[in-house]
């Protein structure tokens, strides 16, 4: 349940109420969520892995198939997508600093991991219907980037003592 709330809100972004429910919640929320939603965005390339019909259709193998997916699939792009929102966050530390802003990293990373939803959500319906290439999801990175600057501007500048 909490995870559709996150789900719902995250799509909300960039408004003001939604940025400040989502840092409400954990990092754990988020870190679980991000798996989830990576999950879901699996699901075309699986789709297609399982339908290949190069190889035999064994019960066996499609087991093994599946195994194999997940290791060489899920695996490197669970640590890809969270190196592109660790690398994405430390840009938003620069932008805080240049804005004055006063944030920390942990909530800019929190903030981007949820500025990926609307990418990943378009990116899984589009390649469910039509052949798709795992580079488009580099648009996503640019709407990030967008969206996070556009966050880091609700937040109040720095007061200068």
């Amino acid at each position: 349940m909490i995870f559709w709330n996150v789900f719902k809100e995250s799509l909300k972004l960039p408004r003001k109420k939604a940025l400040f429910t989502l840092n409400r919640t954990g990092m754990d929320i988020v870190v679980v969520y991000l798996f989830i939603l990576l999950l879901f965005v699996s699901i075309p390339p699986l789709i297609d892995r399982i339908n290949d019909t190069q190889i035999a259709n064994v019960q066996v193998k499609q087991f093994f198939r599946i195994i194999y997916f997940f290791i060489f699939y899920y695996l490197p792009l669970n640590v890809i997508v969270f190196s592109f929102i660790s690398g994405i966050a430390y840009l938003g530390k620069g932008i805080a600093y240049v804005l004055k802003r006063k944030l920390h990293y942990s909530l800019l990373w929190k903030m981007t991991a949820y500025t990926t939803t609307i990418p990943f959500v378009v990116y899984t319906i589009i390649a469910l219907f039509f052949p798709i290439s795992d580079s488009i999801l580099s648009i996503g990175i640019v709407y990030t980037i967008i969206i996070l600057i556009r966050l880091i501007t609700i937040y109040p500048k720095r007061r200068d003592a």
